[in-house]
């Protein structure tokens, strides 16, 4: 019951400042398309075994790239429905534009650090050999939308450093194309080797704007057109980013109720309130995701359908737009088939309900949301 109540007063908390419209428009965001996580059922199944407890981290036991069969089976949910406009939900699919390339890193003696397009590490993996073109499929029909969400879901800084200890977890997972252990053999490290933009030394930042550079860069070469909006990897990035973002045509920032700021020595990570339309010196608008649709990281008797169900209601109550937050990993079954098939029951079931509960919704994409949201001042 506390628990209940302390869910209905963040969504309050959440909804009732900011940007109002009396039209009910949803979007749904979902991160880490295009990055590595587990490579394979035989690669989990074998850690565990060894008593790595990737098991104990959603992620790890059910994150990989996106297969075929995956991408199929999304798409064919999403073509299921249409708003009053006749327009099918569409995932803004925020992509991150490279993976390690580990056998590069390998030769260099772990003393470089080398990448290689997602496109590319797709080309690794069984059953992926046609996912970029369903990705453009996908695009032409206006179920998939990729958005930027950095160069790497990596601290090429952190990781590297983790590498050349050979006693460290990184570097016993790394041939089995791992960069990450998951949170669970992560443990409290300060800068975790998936926060692409976290740092202890602000003097980094620099390098991060290198990164963001080259991570736009290709994002627009790979995709033919600008992302014009960017959601940090795990929240964090230092407000300077923004000019960065800014010069690279970014004007919308997903995002939650707070940004995350680099721990940058100290004690407790400070954190930034975020509320819809507000503005930052480079007057990019913040985009913030007020609904939650996570089932992977959820425990079964969690009713993930019924808990967005409500944070979709009490936005349309405080006229925001539900902006629904479901990370790729509740969309794959590349590792564990029925994380793909339970979920996507689950997405169909909310997807079904809230158009009868609300038929006027229209779905769009984030860049669409914001642009709606700076021609309305």
């Amino acid at each position: 019951m506390i628990n209940k109540i302390r869910r209905s007063l963040a969504r309050h908390a959440t909804n009732y400042r900011g940007w109002r419209t009396n039209r009910k428009l949803v979007v749904i965001e979902s991160d880490d398309w295009g990055s590595t996580c587990m490579p394979s059922g035989e690669i989990f199944n074998r850690l565990v075994k060894d008593g790595v407890r990737v098991d104990r981290c959603p992620y790890t036991s059910f994150d990989s790239l996106a297969s075929e069969e995956d991408l199929e089976d999304l798409f064919s949910v999403l073509t299921e429905f249409r708003d009053k406009n006749g327009t099918h939900p569409v995932i803004t699919a925020n992509t991150v534009m490279m993976n390690p390339d580990f056998d590069k890193i390998r030769e260099s003696g772990f003393s470089e650090y080398i990448g290689e397009l997602f496109t590319n590490s797709l080309k690794k993996f069984p059953s992926h050999e046609r996912s970029f073109n369903l990705w453009k499929q996908g695009m032409e029909e206006d179920l998939f939308f990729p958005q930027f969400h950095g160069r790497e879901h990596l601290n090429v800084k952190a990781w590297m450093n983790a590498l050349q200890n050979k006693d460290s977890i990184e570097r016993s997972i790394f041939n089995d194309g791992m960069f990450w252990p998951g949170s669970a053999e992560e443990g409290k490290r300060r800068v975790s080797t998936r926060a692409a933009f976290d740092t202890d030394d602000l003097s980094d930042i620099d390098t991060h704007r290198d990164i963001i550079n080259e991570g736009l860069e290709q994002f627009e070469e790979l995709f033919a057109y600008r992302s014009k909006s960017f959601i940090a990897p795990n929240f964090i990035y230092h407000p300077n980013l923004s000019e960065t973002l800014a010069e690279n045509g970014v004007v919308f920032i997903q995002g939650m109720k707070y940004q995350k700021l680099p721990i940058a020595g100290n004690v407790k990570r400070e954190m930034l309130r975020r509320y819809h339309g507000q503005t930052n010196e480079q007057g990019q608008l913040n985009l913030v995701r007020n609904c939650v649709f996570e089932p992977s990281q959820q425990p079964d008797t969690f009713d993930s359908v019924d808990d967005c169900l409500k944070s979709i209601g009490n936005a349309f109550a405080w006229k925001k737009p539900a902006v629904i937050t479901a990370h790729r990993l509740n969309f794959i079954g590349y590792i564990d088939p029925k994380n793909r098939e339970r979920n996507l029951k689950l997405f169909r079931e909310l997807l079904g309900t809230m158009l009868k509960r609300w038929p006027d919704i229209e779905f769009m994409t984030s860049p669409q949301l914001g642009e709606l949201i700076a021609e309305s001042r």
